[in-house]
C-alpha cells in the first residue's frame, strides 16, 4: 500500500483553479492519507456498490462487473456477460428465518438483465432482447420485488418472473425510481414524476397503474431521492429544488437556485444574469434525514428540511461539475468532480465579525419558494440571515479523470471510480499504521521473539 502525500492540484486543461480551494499539504482534518490503486476495467467505471461491510462492486462502459475486498484491495470476482456499458446496478438481498444472502442486478445497453451471485460470480439469470435498456433499477425488499425503468415500467420478481409492465411516451424515457409509501413508486420522467401503485392480488399476482402525475418542473428532473418516511424531494437541470409529501404528492418547499449578478449601486436587490445551463444544474441529491447536500453545477448548495431553508453553500467547490456528493455528518461533506477531484467539507460558522455586505456575497444564489414554479424572475430581495459557509478541510487526489462516484466503508475506507479506469481505495492512515504494528507483534509473539 502506498504512503500518499497530499498536495495543491494543478488545474486541468483550460480551467483556471481558484487559489481559495488550493488547501495546501497541511489537511489535520483529512484521515485519508493512504490510498491503494484498484486496477481491472478497461473503461470509464461509473458505478459502485456495497454488497456487505468488506465488499463492493464496480461496473461501467467496459460491461464488466468487478467484486473487490475494500479491506486488502483484493479482485474477488469477475462478472462477465454483458456486451456493452452498464447502465444501472443495484444489491437484492433475500432473506429468510435462518439466513441471507444478497445478489447483484445488473442493466446494459445490449438490452439484458442479469442476477449474479457474487460469491461465486455465476450469472444465475438472465434476460435478453428487452424492448429497450434499462436505465434505473429499485429494489422493493418488503414484497420481494423489484423494478426497472427506461421506456416501460417492468415489476419482476426475485426469482426474475415479469410480473406487469406499464409502458411510457417519452423520449427520455424513466431515469430514475424510489418507493414511496402504500406500495407506491414514484418515477422520474422528463419533466414529470409519475406516481404508480403496485397491487398484490390474494393469488400473488401483481398489477401496476399510474395514478398521478406531478408537472411542477419546468425542466429535466435530474435527482429522486427519498428523505424520510414523509418526505421526497427532486432536482431539476434548471435548478430547481422540490420537497413533495410522500403520502399526498403535494408540494411542501419549492427553491429555486438562480445564478445571477448584482445590481451596481443595491446590496439587496439581485438582477438576473445568464447563467449557462451547466452552472444551475442539480445533478445529484443526497441526505442524512435532516439536511439536503445538492450537487448545483460546479457547487454545493446545503438546505434544511425542518426550516426549509438553505443553511450553506459553495459557489464554486469544484473545477468543473459536481458528480456525486455525501453526507459525512451533520455538519461534514464529501463531493467528487469532473475535475478529477474528490473534496471534504465542514459547514462552520461565517467568522466574527460579520464581513460587511457587498454585492457579490448573496450575487451567487437567491431562493425562492411557492407551491408553484414562478414566471420569469424579476427583481427580487434577498434575506438570508441563517447562512453558513462551506470550509475545504480536505483535498483526495489521485485520479486523473472525472470521479463518477464514491461509497464510504466507515472505518474500513472510502473506495472511488473514475473515468481514468481505475478505483482508489482511500485509507486512515493512523489506523493503518496501527493495524500493520499489531499484526507485526503478532507475528513476532508467535515466532517466540519477544
Amino acid at each position: 500500500m502506498l504512503r500518499w502525500i497530499l498536495g495543491g492540484r494543478e488545474a486541468q486543461g483550460s480551467v483556471e483553479k481558484s487559489s481559495v480551494l488550493c488547501i495546501g499539504e497541511e489537511q489535520p482534518k483529512n484521515c485519508f492519507t493512504e490510498l491503494q490503486v484498484l486496477k481491472g476495467h478497461f473503461d470509464i467505471v461509473r458505478f459502485l456498490v456495497q454488497i456487505d461491510d468488506f465488499r463492493c462492486a464496480s461496473a461501467g462502459d467496459d460491461g464488466l462487473v468487478l467484486v473487490w475486498n475494500v479491506e486488502t484491495g483484493e479482485r474477488l470476482q469477475a462478472l462477465r456477460g454483458h456486451s456493452q456499458q452498464i447502465t444501472a446496478i443495484t444489491t437484492f438481498t433475500c432473506k429468510n428465518e435462518v439466513t441471507s444472502h444478497t445478489s447483484l442486478i445488473t442493466a446494459s445497453s445490449d438490452r439484458s438483465l442479469s442476477l449474479w451471485d457474487p460469491d461465486t460470480g455465476n450469472r444465475v439469470q438472465t434476460i435478453k432482447d428487452l424492448q429497450s435498456s434499462v436505465k434505473c433499477l429499485l429494489v422493493l425488499e418488503r414484497l420481494c420485488l423489484w423494478v426497472s425503468g427506461g421506456e416501460e415500467l417492468c415489476v419482476w420478481s426475485g426469482d426474475f418472473q415479469l410480473q406487469c409492465h406499464k409502458q411510457n411516451h417519452s423520449d427520455t424515457g424513466i431515469t430514475a425510481l424510489i418507493e414511496l409509501p402504500k406500495n407506491c413508486i414514484a418515477a422520474a420522467m422528463d419533466k414529470q414524476i409519475l406516481i404508480y401503485r403496485l397491487t398484490v392480488s390474494t393469488d400473488s399476482s401483481v398489477s401496476v397503474a399510474e395514478i398521478c402525475c406531478l408537472s411542477d418542473h419546468q425542466d429535466q428532473i435530474r435527482a429522486l431521492i427519498n428523505i424520510n418516511d414523509g418526505l421526497f424531494a427532486s432536482g431539476s437541470h434548471a435548478g430547481e429544488l422540490i420537497l413533495w409529501d410522500s403520502i399526498d404528492w403535494n408540494i411542501l418547499a419549492y427553491e429555486h437556485i438562480l445564478w445571477e449578478e448584482s445590481q451596481a449601486g443595491s446590496q439587496t436587490e439581485i438582477r438576473l444574469g445568464a447563467p449557462k445551463p451547466s452552472e444551475m444544474s442539480i445533478q445529484h441529491l443526497t441526505t442524512n434525514g435532516k439536511l439536503i447536500l445538492a450537487a448545483v453545477g460546479s457547487g454545493l448548495y446545503v438546505y434544511n428540511v425542518q426550516i426549509k431553508s438553505v443553511v450553506a453553500y459553495k459557489k464554486v467547490a469544484h473545477d468543473s461539475n459536481v458528480l456525486h456528493t455525501m453526507m459525512l455528518s451533520d455538519s461534514e461533506l464529501m463531493s467528487c468532480s469532473e475535475d478529477g477531484s474528490v473534496r471534504m467539507w465542514e459547514i462552520q460558522d461565517l467568522p466574527l465579525p460579520a464581513e460587511p455586505a457587498s454585492p457579490g456575497f448573496f450575487g451567487m444564489w437567491t431562493f425562492g419558494r411557492s407551491n408553484k414554479p414562478p414566471g420569469p424572475p424579476s427583481k427580487k430581495v434577498v434575506d438570508v440571515p441563517t447562512i453558513r459557509t462551506l470550509e475545504l478541510t480536505g483535498d483526495l487526489i489521485g485520479h486523473s479523470g472525472a470521479v463518477q462516484m464514491f461509497v464510504s466503508f466507515e472505518e474500513n475506507g472510502l473506495v472511488t471510480c473514475s473515468a481514468d479506469h481505475l478505483l482508489i481505495l482511500w485509507k486512515n492512515g493512523d489506523r493503518q499504521s496501527h493495524l500493520r504494528s499489531l499484526a507485526l507483534f503478532q507475528r513476532l509473539e508467535e515466532k517466540g521473539g519477544l
